[in-house]
């Protein structure tokens, strides 16, 4: 009864999120608070699901989410996807992003820091990973859409600045920044832009969904640098560790023959893990790192909007130290 409780305090925050699209004011302050609430309720129904419908011990831990080993190679594929840096950086950063998610905001100072930093040797690869289907799915196809005429970036900007910032996740925003877009490069077809959100643009963050729940993926965000799995929004050191450790690895392969623009193909594609396998009990487990968040949904809308991708499961990912 009290997991069945905790199911429907769950929809009830869904629907909440569903009605407070229209309301500018509700939509900011349910957006920004749900991550809070939704992981306090995680971390019940986690409590609940351990002790078998027993009460939790006292100090007793809810039990982690496995998520995958940090030191293993995880082949992502990045056909189709946009790209932000030098197309044949020998460090590829794959992000499984959603529109609503504050922590994905949070890190985007990060990565152009790091593309600067880092200047034509770091790329990062934008994969979309949608856990607020009903607020962001028209917004994911908008971004989806805009990259068919080489406007992604654009597109994805705008939705950062004048969607999230305002929290004005509604239709006729979406197509104001379509024609901000057109304004700026009126070959930018707006007819064109509008089709393709209905054409293969919902098969295609599927598979993006797909592609990064097979890996692991339970959080946004979520990254995976030449292949090795990083969760959250971490600070600038955490990631230099790795893209340094992975582009040594990179040049002294280079160095040996293999050629840079194959080089994600040939040692991440090809001889990376084709699948998220959890380790038993006791295997290694990645350690968040301090000051990661982790923008975490447990709730599984009960009437997605057409054209929303599936949903992530309902683990629960584990928990960053600090938020």
């Amino acid at each position: 009864m009290k997991k069945l409780s905790l199911l429907l305090a769950a929809g009830v925050l869904a629907i909440g999120t569903v009605g407070c699209q229209q309301d500018t004011n509700e939509t900011n302050r349910k957006i920004d608070e749900l991550s809070k609430k939704l992981d306090a309720l995680s971390t019940k129904m986690d409590q609940v699901a351990a002790g078998a419908g027993r009460a939790a011990q006292p100090g007793q831990q809810p039990k982690r989410r496995p998520e995958p080993d940090p030191n293993d190679v995880y082949a992502v594929d990045i056909s189709g996807d946009p790209v932000f840096g030098a197309q044949d950086a020998l460090v590829t950063i794959v992000e499984g992003y959603d529109y609503a998610c504050p922590y994905c905001d949070k890190v985007r100072p990060t990565r152009e820091q790091l593309l600067k930093d880092y200047d034509g040797k770091v790329r990062f690869v934008a994969k979309q990973f949608v856990v607020h289907p009903q607020v962001v799915t028209t917004f994911a196809l908008a971004a989806c859409a805009a990259g068919k005429q080489g406007k992604f970036k654009e597109m994805d900007e705008l939705i950062w600045t004048k969607a999230f910032a305002a929290r004005k996740f509604d239709d006729a925003n979406i197509e104001s920044l379509a024609n901000e877009i057109h304004t700026a490069d009126p070959k930018f077809d707006v007819a064109k832009w509008k089709a393709d959100m209905k054409g293969d643009c919902p098969a295609f963050i599927q598979k993006d969904q797909n592609d990064l729940a097979t890996m692991g993926q339970g959080a946004t965000p979520t990254f995976f640098i030449n292949g090795r799995y990083m969760s959250g929004a971490q600070p600038l050191p955490a990631f230099k560790a790795i893209i340094d450790e992975e582009l040594k690895k990179a040049q002294d392969r280079v160095a040996s023959g293999t050629s840079p623009s194959e080089y994600y193909q040939k040692w991440v594609m090809d001889k990376g893990l084709k699948k998220f396998v959890p380790k038993p009990e006791g295997g290694a487990q990645p350690a968040a790192a301090p000051g990661g968040g982790g923008q975490v949904i447990q709730v599984k809308p009960t009437a997605p909007p057409p054209g929303a991708p599936a949903q992530p499961t309902a683990e629960k990912p584990a928990q960053p130290a600090t938020k």
